[in-house]
């Protein structure tokens, strides 16, 4: 593996522990300190969080729909990214170097790869499913039930290891990244095999998914600015059905508003970290 790969002019191995000769990063220490408390309190804010949506869920049957099953998937991988990376790169930042040996950075990277891919994806079908349920409402009635909703999850869950799996078997490699204390994919080796896995693993996890949020949104939009026009009418309706169906399409429109929160924070939070990949992949 190419573990010295990234350690630039300004970088040099540590002395004081020949087990620990992994690359360091040439930074003043309170940079290191500053961002590992930075991750460690968003680790602590993220674990935090997603544990109480679980345990609601866990508590309350009335939670258990088919769309929440989603929501609370959504929730196990975040609160699964926090406790497996937030811990582990702050001790790294305190001792300003990766500590934990090659395996230790393979299964770092490799659970935040798993868990990162598997937000994103869950993220695509919570926009999918709201696409049918606010656009076509009378055609998805019924159609999502439990049991579908674990098959299509189980799916998600397979397509993000297909996809996290491949370093390990010599396609890519999991290696020290940024400051050296943390680990990823091997974004800026030159080599025709290491940069497929980059490119395909962008179009494939970041770049369609977020497309197909895009366009169900669009969609999302004008369903609900169609509906927004015949309020008026529905408002002077007796009808209760009339009335009825207005009132679901609004509460649906509700928790797709939350979802679109959601998918907008996390493709801002990862935005970032995916140009300067990108840029790095250009050379």
């Amino acid at each position: 593996m190419a573990w010295h790969s990234k350690a630039g002019a300004n970088e040099e191995p540590p002395t004081d522990d020949i087990h620990h000769a992994y690359p360091t990063a040439d930074v003043p220490d309170h940079v290191h300190y500053t961002i590992g408390a930075v991750i460690l309190a968003v680790g602590i804010t993220g674990t935090l969080g997603n544990f109480l949506v679980i345990y609601a869920f866990c508590r309350s049957r009335s939670l258990r729909s088919p769309a929440n099953i989603f929501i609370i998937n959504l929730a196990i991988t975040d609160f699964c990214m926090s406790i497996t990376q937030a811990p582990v790169f702050f001790t790294a930042s305190l001792h300003k170097r990766w500590i934990f040996g090659e395996k230790g950075c393979e299964l770092y990277a490799f659970c935040g790869a798993l868990f990162g891919i598997t937000s994103m994806i869950t993220l695509m079908v919570i926009a999918v499913d709201r696409y049918f349920v606010i656009t076509r409402p009378l055609a998805s009635i019924g159609a999502m039930s439990k049991k579908r909703a674990v098959l299509i999850l189980l799916g998600v869950w397979l397509y993000s290891l297909a996809w996290s799996l491949p370093p390990f078997f010599g396609w890519s490699a999991y290696v020290p990244e940024g400051l050296l204390t943390s680990c990823t994919w091997d974004y800026v080796t030159f080599t025709p095999s290491v940069r497929a896995y980059t490119m395909l693993l962008f179009c494939f996890v970041f770049f369609i998914p977020l497309f197909v949020i895009i366009y169900c949104y669009i969609f999302i939009f004008k369903a609900i600015k169609n509906t927004n026009r015949a309020v008026q009418k529905i408002g002077s309706d007796d009808n209760k059905a009339s009335q009825k169906q207005y009132q679901k399409m609004k509460n649906e429109w509700k928790m797709a508003k939350i979802a679109l929160i959601v998918i907008l924070l996390y493709v801002i939070s990862w935005s970032p970290y995916s140009t300067v990949a990108l840029v790095a992949f250009a050379g």
